[in-house]
């Protein structure tokens, strides 16, 4: 019953700090600052942050997996957190946050394939409701629900973000399996924070650049951003450790609600209703899952 108690209460908070994260994404990459750096600089506060506590672990007694799978989750993480930042940068948010409702299906095929976890079918029927709801969401673009839409840049950056944080979400679970919630979390920042670096050099950014067009006004959204993602991280961990990634993933997409009305509150985006009605749908399907999972 705690335990229940716990996971709802992880859950709602991955819910919204999500979408309020993104906001602050999107306001600092349309003040010109790089989504690159916006990535980088997330990951490296967060490490900072993660420090006083990573000096109380004993680190050399955790087994191989931890490391390989750490890597392999801080790559695919810095490089999908990167994609993300620059769709924000170009995209409307009541759209982009929709998308991501593909990610469960990613991540119940990532789950069937490293973990084990096949969905029954209550799963498979949910994760359809999600895809039905996203018809109507996308359905607002100029190019409609169409092959086309993948022409537009930001739908790319957000399809491939998708696919790079499922797959993390994968490595992330064999983390906390491997570790605890609290140490994959420090593992999540840390080399989350040295592979975007990595990233800046492989994109050739000039970082002294970059970094000079962030003046004083900035650091309370930088703030804020670093609360939210981190909010959004540790309740995502506490949430893999008891509950099976694609189910996770897909009630996580409750967020998708919260997504549209903040684009309609912060950056005046439109046909909301449409938006909503398929968010709607979305939500169906992630109750639809939640509670039928073990039937």
């Amino acid at each position: 019953m705690i335990e229940t108690f716990l996971v709802s209460i992880a859950v709602l908070l991955r819910i919204f700090s999500n979408p309020f994260g993104n906001v602050f994404q999107k306001q600092l990459t349309t003040k010109g600052i790089h989504p690159l750096i916006v990535n980088f600089l997330t990951y490296f506060l967060l490490s900072s942050v993660c420090l006083l506590i990573a000096l109380f672990i004993h680190w050399p007694v955790l087994s191989r997996q931890f490391w390989v799978y750490s890597i392999l989750g801080g790559i695919a993480g810095a490089i999908g957190n990167g994609f993300l930042v620059k769709a924000l940068q170009y995209g409307e948010l009541s759209i982009l946050g929709p998308i991501n409702s593909y990610k469960s299906v990613v991540g119940i095929i990532g789950g069937i394939i490293l973990l084990g976890e096949v969905p029954n079918f209550w799963g498979m029927l949910g994760i359809a409701l999600i895809i039905y709801g996203s018809y109507f969401v996308l359905d607002t673009t100029e190019e409609r629900f169409s092959l086309s839409l993948l022409k537009k840049s930001e739908i790319q950056y957000r399809l491939w973000a998708m696919i790079l944080t499922a797959i993390e979400a994968v490595f992330l679970k064999k983390v906390i399996l491997a570790s605890s919630t609290t140490i994959a979390f420090m593992s999540w920042c840390c080399f989350g924070a040295i592979f975007s670096f990595v990233l800046l050099f492989i994109c050739r950014l000039d970082i002294k650049k970059e970094v000079k067009q962030i003046d004083n006004s900035y650091f309370g959204k930088f703030a804020f951003l670093i609360v939210c993602i981190g909010t959004m991280q540790f309740t995502t961990n506490y949430t893999f450790e008891h509950m099976a990634v694609g189910y996770a993933l897909s009630l996580f997409q409750l967020s998708t609600l919260v997504s549209v009305l903040f684009g309609y509150r912060f950056f005046k985006e439109l046909d909301i209703r449409k938006k909503l009605i398929g968010s709607t749908i979305m939500i169906i399907g992630s109750i639809v899952i939640i509670l039928l999972k073990n039937d």
